[in-house]
């Protein structure tokens, strides 16, 4: 009789990814259908981090292509769209060759990766900076100019000087540091898609701080974008202060 199930199970579930293939070997001439059953989701388990890798390796293109730059400094935004709340920049240096596991646009992640990416982010990067602009300054020089603002902001925050941007398809008017603009680059940047994570969490936190000040909106459900149960709150309780005015006249 061979090791019980539930205990392979556990050894297998909690080996290292480097370990996995060698652990594997040693149930490789286990009949038991449980067995064969774990050994094939290990294959699947080794195939999944075969491709996590190969799409880390694409999202580090850009570093590479400006690898002579000692600071390569991915930038993003976040609340472009909503009717209430600043819009929030990110600005992050990573270190070079930085890989991190399942960093991607933060539009594609789950809020709980998002947050445990953040914390990542946090501790392994070179500098980071933040800039927002509020909904006032939105109103009063309109989202895209308000969203350069936060931009710059977010670049003179950082503790290093950036040899170069990498944007998120933008180029930031009013900064002298070379800059290259690149179409999705939140899913093809390491640096950009870590800026968009600082910048999303950032401001989903600060959404969730005014929730507690005005429940009545829901902002921690929606973030300030408009959705059904945000336009219904608008139009009964009309504009908080937070609200976008000029976002919000098609509905008050």
């Amino acid at each position: 009789m061979g090791k019980p199930i539930t205990e392979i199970k556990k050894e297998l579930e909690e080996c290292a990814l480097q370990e996995l293939q060698s652990r594997m070997q040693q149930y490789e001439q286990d009949e038991r259908k449980g067995v064969q059953n774990l050994l094939a989701r290990c294959v699947r388990r080794l195939e999944e981090e075969e491709k996590e890798q190969q799409r880390l390796e694409k999202m580090l293109e850009y570093e590479r292509k400006y690898d002579f730059c000692s600071h390569i400094c991915g930038i993003d935004e976040a609340g472009r769209g909503p009717l209430a709340g600043p819009v929030v920049a990110g600005a992050v240096v990573l270190p070079c060759d930085c890989k991190i596991r399942y960093l991607n646009d933060s539009k594609k992640l789950s809020a709980s990766r998002r947050d445990a990416l953040y914390d990542e982010i946090m501790d392994k990067a070179v500098a980071v900076g933040v800039g927002m602009a509020s909904p006032a300054r939105i109103d009063e020089i309109n989202i895209l100019q308000a969203t350069y603002e936060a931009m710059r902001q977010a670049v003179s925050c950082l503790s290093v000087q950036p040899d170069i941007l990498l944007n998120d398809a933008v180029t930031i008017p009013g900064i002298t540091t070379v800059q290259v603009p690149i179409i999705k680059g939140d899913a093809k940047s390491m640096s950009i898609a870590a800026a968009s994570i600082i910048a999303k969490v950032t401001r989903d936190r600060l959404m969730v701080e005014y929730d507690k000040l005005m429940p009545e909106y829901g902002f921690a459900g929606h973030k300030g974008y408009g959705s059904a149960s945000h336009i219904e709150a608008l139009k009964k309780y009309g504009p908080s202060p937070i609200h976008r005015k000029t976002f919000i006249t098609h509905f008050i």
